[in-house]
């Protein structure tokens, strides 16, 4: 039975909810090309990287053909936006039960890596002061394959040298709870309404319900069980 040493999380919607500036940003986009996107078609861009995100949007108006040049245009124009809407993050953006799961990690000796699809991550977490509580960021940029592929959450185990396995991966999208699952980690679920094929170890409403002691003991015991 693997003991449990290290803690996966995401960022967005896990950490901080940065999801509102996430879809202004894209929203401008979206309007300057004619694009109609609200808060509900919105959810459909959790978990995936801005390239994939800018597709699907793209998707919804299938005569607008944008060569290579002008998509990285766009990208750029959606993140300079996004970067500014993010400026003003502070410490008072962590969610609630973050704050208490941290420090409860780190009095546990646990070590804790980001595995976020968001380039800005490093930033985030600076403005946020919460860079020194990760001992990793795993770099999107470095990565072959986007979720649900398993890799940024295997990539996160490495940087602690520990077996999948032996950490936990805490998401709020179907993307990324496949991605943890596919990893071979027991996945905690945050605020998803209905699941796939994919299914959490654990499921919570919200970040507040996060009780690290009760999750790391029922992981332990549901691992005892089916092993």
């Amino acid at each position: 039975m693997n003991e449990i040493k290290g803690l996966v999380f995401d960022l967005d919607g896990v950490i901080t909810d940065t999801a509102e500036r996430h879809y202004l940003a894209w929203k401008r986009i979206a309007n300057r090309l004619g694009i109609a996107i609200d808060r509900e078609w919105n959810e459909r861009l959790k978990g995936i990287s801005r390239t994939e995100s800018l597709e699907l949007i793209l998707a919804e108006k299938p005569d607008c053909l944008l060569d290579a040049e002008e998509k990285e245009q766009l990208l750029k124009e959606k993140n300079a936006h996004y970067l500014e809407l993010i400026a003003e993050i502070t410490a008072a953006d962590i969610l609630p039960g973050i704050p208490e799961l941290l420090e409860e990690a780190k009095s546990g000796g646990y070590r804790m890596a980001i595995a976020s699809a968001s380039k800005n991550a490093p930033l985030i977490l600076e403005r946020l002061g919460l860079s020194a509580v990760f001992e990793a960021v795993v770099d999107p940029e470095s990565l072959k394959h986007n979720k649900p592929h398993p890799e940024i959450f295997e990539r996160a185990a490495q940087a602690f040298g520990l077996e999948t396995h032996a950490c936990i991966g805490f998401e709020d999208s179907l993307a990324g709870i496949e991605g943890i699952k596919r990893a071979g980690m027991p996945a905690v679920a945050i605020g998803i309404p209905v699941f796939g094929e994919w299914l959490p170890d654990i499921e919570v409403a919200a970040t507040k319900d996060l009780k690290l002691e009760e999750i790391v003991r029922e992981v332990t015991m549901k691992e005892r069980v089916e092993g």
